[in-house]
């Protein structure tokens, strides 16, 4: 690693934090990997605890358990009868696979990069890092395409306007990761952490759902946030240290060349995209504004509702409408044999997901058969009550438990498959929403995403930096990028607390308890 002048200076503490953070992070196994040794791990921990005959009361049964042994006769029955059920039977599998064949439909037709170069280029110039901000937010529907597109589109735009480009580079990239997990629509991000929670609360209560809509509300007003505060952290803090931009340090490809205009056939994909989406929203609401609508639950609710409760399938429709309205007027679906096709190649970016899945699912069946998860819970639960640690403290501490550890774990998935198992247990016995524990963490993923050295889009962003500016060196992203992270979590977390306190829910019908 080189510092910001690409020297050899001496570090500060902070770099050869940041240093020890990838060292670390790099002899980590890969996430697959890391949910074998952790089952194994499980096994082995089971068989040993067993010999001490523990016993508790299980919290939601109210029945006295025992740590169950996987190397007994049973466990070992069980490692081998329930493998293909753990895999195929856990929630979040079907609930992302069936959000990305329409998702995945609108972004290989080009629907979403159209929606993203488009809003960029024609924002005016006073607002174009709010609309760049907004853009990296709403592009995590493309899921890590987002990050391809935004950060070099920002700084392009940025120095066509005689802006620096390296500010437009990390607005976009602030906004894309900072934001992964905010948005205006419901995504496949919340579906997939919804599955996960669902499995985790229901080690507690057989009975219990979280829902991908649960934490809409806090992540909508988000948006917001996010774009307001990182375009002040862009203008007022960024911009003003970097100085003005000296086109010599850029390469002569790079600081001679034009932005593309988008087509008039794209521009007339997009017009039409919106007309399908407005009819099909319309024809949606007529089944769910009337009192005695289909979509209302008993006595004419919307908490809950089936519309609340399908709203996957729901939001599915929608993309695959957009996504042929788009595709059929430029021309790129041409025949209805490919649709399935384009949703088909949009599965195979969720192979590596798919395979992370099926590690992960045996973790978690495992530690919830040998009460294992139970057991820590309810044993962290009574420790954390006799300290007197409870309310909101323990939850913002939570908090930054978790955005310490995503320095070390980037992918978000994996951390919390990793920590909803634990924790969301723990907290529903202190009388915490398991959606309320979800929404914590979300917090702390977002905001040390754009700083930890093992997101494999900070090597890249690093090079679109380079390419603007030959002296630029992973200090140099640091240093941009930390002022966005550490500003985020604060503001998040007093929100956060705010909401709390207020009693505002955070989805529909749920709130923190």
């Amino acid at each position: 690693m080189t510092d910001s002048n690409g020297g050899g200076e001496k570090k500060g503490i902070f770099s050869k934090f940041l240093d020890g953070v990838e060292r670390v992070g790099n002899k980590l196994p890969h996430p697959f990997m890391l949910f074998v040794y952790l089952a194994l791990g499980v096994i082995g921990l089971s068989w040993f605890i067993s010999l001490f005959n523990i016993s508790f009361e299980h919290p939601g049964t109210g029945e006295t358990e025992q740590i169950q042994s996987m190397l007994s006769a049973d466990g070992i029955e069980y490692i081998l009868s329930s493998m293909l059920d753990n895999f195929t039977g856990f929630a979040p599998l079907g609930l992302v696979l069936v959000m990305m064949f329409g998702i995945g439909l609108a972004q290989k037709v080009g629907l979403i990069e159209t929606f993203m170069k488009k809003t960029i280029l024609n924002a005016p110039k006073s607002l174009i890092t709010y609309a760049i901000i907004a853009t990296g937010i709403m592009g995590n529907l493309a899921s890590d395409a987002a990050f391809v597109i935004v950060p070099p589109l920002a700084a392009m735009v940025f120095y066509a306007i005689g802006r620096h480009p390296l500010a437009g580079i990390a607005a976009g990239f602030a906004g894309v990761g900072a934001g992964f997990t905010a948005n205006v629509i419901i995504t496949g991000t919340d579906a997939l952490l919804a599955g996960i929670s669902t499995e985790a609360a229901r080690t507690i209560n057989a009975e219990a759902l979280i829902t991908p809509v649960d934490n809409w509300y806090f992540m909508l007003f988000s948006v917001l946030m996010l774009m307001f505060v990182g375009a002040w952290i862009t203008e007022k803090i960024i911009e003003p240290r970097l100085g003005k931009y000296d086109p010599s340090l850029g390469e002569d490809d790079v600081v001679g060349q034009k932005i593309e205009e988008i087509t008039p056939e794209k521009n007339r994909g997009l017009r039409n995209a919106g007309i399908a989406g407005l009819i099909y929203t319309i024809l949606v609401s007529l089944l769910i504004v009337p009192g005695d609508a289909i979509l209302r639950g008993e006595g004419g609710t919307i908490v809950p509702s089936p519309f609340l409760t399908h709203i996957v399938p729901i939001i599915l429709f929608f993309f695959i409408v957009v996504a042929i309205a788009y595709g059929l007027t430029v021309k790129i679906i041409k025949s209805t044999k490919d649709i399935p096709e384009f949703m088909a190649d949009s599965m195979k970016d969720m192979s590596g997901y798919i395979v992370l899945i099926f590690a992960a699912s045996q973790f978690i069946a495992y530690f919830e058969w040998t009460n294992l998860g139970a057991f820590i819970a309810v044993s962290g639960a009574e420790t954390l009550t006799n300290l007197n640690f409870t309310g909101l403290p323990v939850i913002v501490g939570f908090i930054i438990l978790a955005a310490v550890l995503n320095l070390f774990i980037f992918s978000g998935s994996a951390q919390w498959v990793l920590m909803a198992p634990i924790f969301i247990p723990m907290f529903m016995l202190l009388d915490y929403n398991p959606a309320f524990v979800q929404l914590a963490y979300r917090i702390a993923d977002s905001s040390t995403n754009i700083i930890t050295p093992l997101n494999p889009y900070v090597v890249m962003v690093l090079a679109f930096m380079k390419r603007y500016d030959k002296n630029a060196g992973f200090g140099t992203l640091i240093t941009i990028m930390l002022p966005y992270s550490l500003i985020f979590l604060g503001i998040w977390i007093a929100i956060f607390i705010a909401w709390t306190l207020l009693g505002i829910p955070i989805g529909p019908g749920v709130g923190m308890n």
